[in-house]
């Protein structure tokens, strides 16, 4: 039976050599361990549901130079020629966009509060009365905000506006946030000491700007307030089409408003999963980035045991040569370099764990990175023990084929 002694004893012979394998595997699992954490991260931000019917969504964003061209009854206008193309069955203009990275925020309580801000933060959606059937938002409880109930907005009334609605939807998510343990419907929230009253909850919709924590529940709170509003707020007009359809009706639809307005241009014009893709474009760059540099870190890794157990192996012919010719078995041979590099990996994960929690306090003192798992860490530490295994499996198996007499005739 393989007892560690022995090992033990050839390793103190072998400083510097142990020192660098075991310094190597700490610095890998470290960095591997924290940047598998932010990979899977970043993946899992990227797989976030929007909360609406994305397929078969087209949007257009009208630079307007003056108050005239981009009023909420131009607006209307410029709606109202757009639901006209063919294949489009919804349209509104809407003043901000899941996964947009532009928002209006503002911040409710369930009791009054002196200052605005102190409520819990969260966007505000605006697209009037066909907001719901544009994007695909579902209505889970209650009633959708009535006709009668929206209010133009425009820049000169836009702050005065703002503190004057009664009632909004809000989100699953938020409804649970305010009432975690009764149905919203009916209930009143505060803006600051205004009341308004939750006539409907919704299905969940995703923020315009989300945050690192996919987890984060608060990327799901949102409220959708009864305004209609125009370009000049640089409302976006969202058409809802068949998805086949998207191509020819974001064609038509920015002719249609180049020649409705032909001293203004367009400044935007995509699909929703085009604006989706460039949204998470820098979290699928960093997530390749970092599957490049763990790839990396493992190779040199594996490298640098299989350099090490082969320079061990030849240094150790002669005494292979001798434990072969006083009985040992290849397998025994095989087992010593696996055992070997089984206890120089053992040592390198536990430093390894140490420096990996060390580097997520700083990543969450720097970056807002939320807390490593433990759970990685011994995932991390299963991988770099295979691959120390693996790696060594090569020298170890050509050290279990030397023949006793090669050996000793080589020492």
């Amino acid at each position: 039976m393989m007892t560690p002694r022995p090992i033990l004893s050839s390793l103190r012979r072998h400083k510097i050599a142990a020192l660098l394998i075991v310094l190597e595997i700490a610095l890998a699992f470290a960095i591997v361990s924290n940047a598998v954490y932010l990979v899977v991260g970043r993946l899992q931000r990227i797989d976030l549901p929007s909360g609406i019917d994305e397929h078969g969504l087209v949007l257009l964003r009208l630079a307007t130079a003056g108050k005239h061209n981009g009023s909420v009854a131009s607006a209307q206008t410029d709606l109202t020629a757009l639901r006209a193309i063919p294949g489009v069955e919804s349209a509104s203009a809407i003043n901000a966009l899941p996964l947009s990275g532009s928002q209006w925020g503002l911040s409710f309580a369930t009791h009054p509060l002196h200052n605005f801000a102190n409520g819990v933060p969260l966007p505000v959606y605006m697209g009037g009365p066909r907001l719901l059937e544009t994007l695909g938002i579902r209505l889970l409880q209650g009633s959708p905000l009535q006709p009668g109930a929206y209010r133009d907005i425009d820049p000169e009334n836009a702050l005065s506006s703002m503190v004057k609605f009664r009632q909004a939807l809000i989100t699953e998510a938020f409804a649970r946030r305010l009432w975690p343990h009764s149905d919203a419907v009916g209930k009143v929230m505060y803006l600051g000491e205004l009341p308004v009253l939750v006539v409907g909850v919704v299905s969940n919709i995703i923020k315009p700007y989300i945050s690192a924590n996919a987890a984060d529940p608060g990327n799901y709170y949102a409220a959708i307030l009864p305004f209609r509003l125009g370009p000049d707020l640089n409302a976006w007009y969202a058409l809802r089409c068949r998805p086949a359809a998207c191509p020819r009706v974001l064609k038509a639809a920015a002719t249609k408003l180049q020649t409705m307005h032909p001293t203004e241009t367009l400044n935007a014009q995509e699909s929703f999963m085009h604006m989706r893709q460039r949204y998470f474009r820098d979290d699928r760059s960093m997530a390749w980035l970092l599957v490049s540099t763990v790839i990396a870190l493992l190779g040199v890794t594996a490298i640098g045991i299989v350099g090490l157990a082969s320079f061990w192996v030849q240094q150790r012919t002669r005494q292979i040569g001798v434990r072969r010719a006083l009985g040992a078995r290849r397998v025994d041979i095989l087992r010593y370099f696996q055992t070997e590099n089984f206890l120089l990996a053992t040592v390198g994960i536990a430093l390894g764990c140490a420096a990996a929690i060390g580097i997520n306090v700083w990543l969450m003192a720097h970056y807002a990175v939320p807390r490593l798992p433990i759970v990685y860490l011994p995932i991390g530490a299963l991988a770099l023990w295979l691959l120390g295994q693996l790696a060594v499996l090569g020298p170890a198996l050509r050290a279990a084929r030397v023949p006793p007499t090669m050996a000793m005739r080589a020492a």
